[in-house]
């Protein structure tokens, strides 16, 4: 994990101790081990998952401050745990739900979370704040009062446009806060295609910040989303309407 520990170092400004290590070690044996018996990714050798997966995943602290912050943060369709997991390994104090649909990679999730100690009730001398997982739809999720309108950060790795992302995301995002969805090198177009839909959510764009993931031509586009007025009650709705009719 060196190439991990000397990103985040130079780009982030964040020294991972020699607990954070092993988190992310011990993460990585429990992911492969899991990928045996369970679909959770394609990607199994040790350097692409430091890459593809880790660095790819905390490399949003590099533009939106994270270190040394209790703030609320879900990322929802989470899979595997990417990005959630490895920004709470990498900033502890994130107060970090990982959302999905599907049960077992939810159970999965818990055992991470349990292993590692990241339940923010194993090691409190750290300062931790709290992981939790937890199963369900984005649809339904985004209409829970315990979850609407209530995260200071929301992000998300899931594969679909604009318009359908910022209908599952933007919910979940309190006022003033941001949806910051991960998307490849070549945004604009789906930017401009999804404008619409982010106004009509109670989003604004305000900048994409576009990178290259070290010693690669992998490229990474975080798109930041304010929260500039409440989503209307309308929103999200009934599974599956987002992707079949997309707003527009």
């Amino acid at each position: 994990m060196k190439k991990l520990y000397s990103y985040l170092q130079e780009a982030v400004g964040v020294t991972l101790t020699d607990i954070q290590m092993e988190q992310f070690n011990k993460y990585y044996e429990m992911l492969v081990e899991k990928n045996k018996v369970m679909n959770l990714t394609a990607i199994t050798e040790r350097d692409e998952v430091e890459l593809k997966h880790f660095i790819d995943s905390v490399a949003l602290g590099a533009y939106f401050a994270l270190k040394d912050k209790a703030i609320s943060v879900i990322d929802v369709g989470t899979g595997a745990g990417f990005p959630g997991i490895p920004l709470k390994i990498a900033f502890p104090k994130l107060n970090v739900v990982l959302f999905d649909s599907l049960n077992k990679r939810v159970k999965f999730l818990q055992e991470v979370i349990d292993e590692l100690g990241l339940d923010g009730e194993s090691s409190p001398e750290q300062g931790k704040g709290y992981c939790k997982a937890i199963h369900g739809r984005a649809e339904e999720g985004g209409r829970q009062k315990d979850l609407r309108d209530s995260f200071d950060l929301v992000v998300s790795r899931a594969v679909a446009n604009m318009a359908v992302l910022s209908e599952y995301c933007l919910p979940f995002t309190k006022e003033g806060g941001y949806f910051i969805p991960y998307k490849t090198g070549t945004v604009d177009e789906e930017l401009t295609q999804g404008k619409k839909a982010i106004s009509i959510l109670g989003g604004k764009l305000e900048k994409t910040e576009k990178l290259m993931l070290p010693d690669s031509d992998i490229g990474r586009s975080f798109v930041f989303i304010k929260k500039v007025k409440p989503t209307p009650k309308a929103y999200p709705r009934k599974a599956g309407t987002a992707s079949k009719q997309p707003l527009s």
